[in-house]
C-alpha cells in the first residue's frame, strides 16, 4: 500500500531538473525518426564531420584489439596517449604541459563536464559569451553555478573582447568559458582579444576554460590556443577533442590540459563515473596524434569550400543574412525577416516548420542563447547543401 508520506516524496533531484535534454541531440533523434519513415531530409542538424575516420586510425584500433589491449588502464589514460596529447599540443601551439597535467576523457564534453564539476560550486558565477554551445549553460547549472551572459554583436561578427568580459565580472566570478572557433557561429576570438581576456582573468584569479574542440578548423590561416600564454597557465584549462579534428565523433576521445591539482581532481571524479576511456580508443588516438596531420589539412580545405557554397546559396534567399564563419563547420543565419509571417513567431517555430514542411533539419537559436537565428552544419555533401538551400528558398518564398 502506498502511504500519503510516500507519495509526497520528491522523485527527482533539483540538479537534474536544472538541465534540459541537449537541443542538438533532440533534433538528431527527430530527424532519425523521420528518416526511418522514408522521408528524404536535407540534414544540417548534427555537428559532426561527414568524413570517415582516417584509415590509419581505424587500423590502430583494430591492431590494439588483436593484441589484446582491451583491459582497464589508468583512469587518466595510458602514459603513451597523454604523452601524445601534450607533444601534439606543444608542437602546434608552443605550450609546455606535462603528462601529469593531462587527463584523457570520454569526449570533449566529458572533459568540460568534469572541469566545471571540480571548479564551480553553488552560487559561483561563470561568464558565458553569447551565442554559446548548448551544453555550457546546462552543465554550469547542474553544478549549481550561475551563468552570466556576455552579449556579442552580430554586426561585429560576434566579437568578444576583454572589456566586454570585465564588465560582468563580480567577486563571485569563478570561471570564464571561451569557445573559439565558436559553435554555433563559427566566429573566432582574435588572438589579441584572447590574450587580453586570459591576462585579465589571470590577474583576477579567475579560471578560463578554453573549449578548443574546433581549434584546428580555423580558416584564418593560423590555428591558435589560449594555452600558448604559458605564464598564465595556472588559471587555464584547455579542453580538447579528437572528434572534429580527426572525424572521430563516435569514438569519444577528449582531453583536458591544466594545473596538476585540477587535472588530478578531474581524474578523481572520472574514477567514480566512467573510469578510463575504452582502451582501443586510446591506441587509435595515439595514431591520430602522432601520424601525419595531412588529413586535417585536407578536411579543413573541404570545409572552407562547403562553407562558401552554402553562403553563396543563402544569397539567393531574400531576407536571409549570415555572418561569414571563420572556423568550425556551422553557419548561423539570421531569420528575423521571417518572424511574424506564416505563423512563425520564434526561431524554434522556423526550425520546426523547416523540418516538417520543407524537410530541412536545422537547430533553432534559442538553446544557443539567441532568438533570431538557426544553426546549420555544412559538414555534408554538396548535393545536400544544394538541395537544402533550394528547399529553404522555396519555404521562405511562400511566407506571407
Amino acid at each position: 500500500m502506498t502511504t500519503a508520506a510516500a507519495t509526497q516524496k520528491k522523485v527527482l533531484t533539483d540538479r537534474i531538473n536544472r538541465i534540459e535534454v541537449s537541443a542538438t541531440m533532440a533534433i538528431t533523434a527527430e530527424a532519425l525518426k523521420m528518416k526511418s519513415q522514408g522521408i528524404d531530409l536535407a540534414d544540417f542538424g548534427a555537428g559532426e564531420p561527414h568524413f570517415a575516420t582516417p584509415r590509419h586510425i581505424k587500423d590502430a584500433a583494430i591492431k590494439a584489439i588483436e593484441e589484446n589491449h582491451t583491459r582497464y588502464t589508468a583512469v587518466a589514460g595510458i602514459p603513451e596517449v597523454r604523452k601524445a596529447i601534450v607533444e601534439r599540443h606543444k608542437a602546434d601551439f608552443n605550450t609546455n604541459y606535462t603528462v601529469e597535467e593531462c587527463v584523457f576523457s570520454v569526449g570533449g564534453k566529458h572533459a568540460l563536464f568534469n572541469a566545471i564539476q571540480v571548479l564551480v560550486d553553488h552560487g559561483d558565477e561563470v561568464v558565458l559569451p553569447v551565442p554559446y554551445w548548448v551544453s555550457f549553460k546546462d552543465i554550469i547549472q547542474y553544478a549549481g553555478g550561475i551563468p552570466v551572459y556576455v552579449e556579442s554583436s552580430e554586426a561585429e561578427n560576434f566579437r568578444i573582447t576583454a572589456r566586454m568580459i570585465e564588465a560582468v565580472i563580480t567577486p563571485k566570478t569563478k570561471v570564464i568559458i571561451l569557445n573559439t572557433p565558436s559553435n554555433p557561429s563559427g566566429a573566432i576570438i582574435a588572438p589579441s582579444d584572447l590574450e587580453s581576456i586570459i591576462r585579465l582573468a589571470h590577474a583576477k584569479g579567475i579560471y578560463v576554460l578554453l573549449d578548443e574542440c574546433y581549434a584546428y578548423l580555423n580558416f584564418t590561416g593560423a590555428c591558435i590556443s589560449g594555452g600558448s600564454f604559458t605564464d598564465c597557465k595556472e588559471h587555464i584549462i584547455v579542453l580538447g577533442s579528437l572528434s572534429k579534428t580527426y572525424a572521430m565523433t563516435g569514438w569519444r576521445a577528449g582531453y583536458a590540459l591544466g594545473p596538476k591539482q585540477i587535472i588530478a581532481s578531474m581524474s578523481k571524479l572520472q574514477s567514480q563515473s566512467t573510469s578510463n576511456v575504452a582502451t582501443p580508443v586510446q591506441y587509435a588516438s595515439i595514431a591520430a596524434l602522432t601520424a601525419s596531420q595531412e588529413c586535417i589539412t585536407e578536411m579543413r580545405a573541404d570545409y572552407i569550400r562547403l562553407r562558401d557554397r552554402i553562403l553563396e546559396g543563402f544569397k539567393g534567399i531574400p531576407g536571409l543574412t549570415c555572418t561569414v564563419p571563420e572556423g568550425a563547420f556551422y553557419v548561423y543565419p539570421n531569420i528575423k525577416a521571417f518572424l511574424g509571417k506564416g505563423g512563425l513567431n520564434s526561431a524554434a517555430d522556423v526550425a520546426s516548420k523547416l523540418l516538417t514542411e520543407a524537410h530541412v533539419v536545422t537547430v533553432p537559436g534559442e538553446p544557443f542563447g539567441t532568438t533570431e537565428h538557426v544553426r546549420l552544419s555544412y559538414a555534408v555533401s554538396e548535393d545536400v547543401i544544394d538541395k537544402g538551400v533550394a528547399r529553404m528558398k522555396e519555404f521562405f518564398a511562400k511566407l506571407s
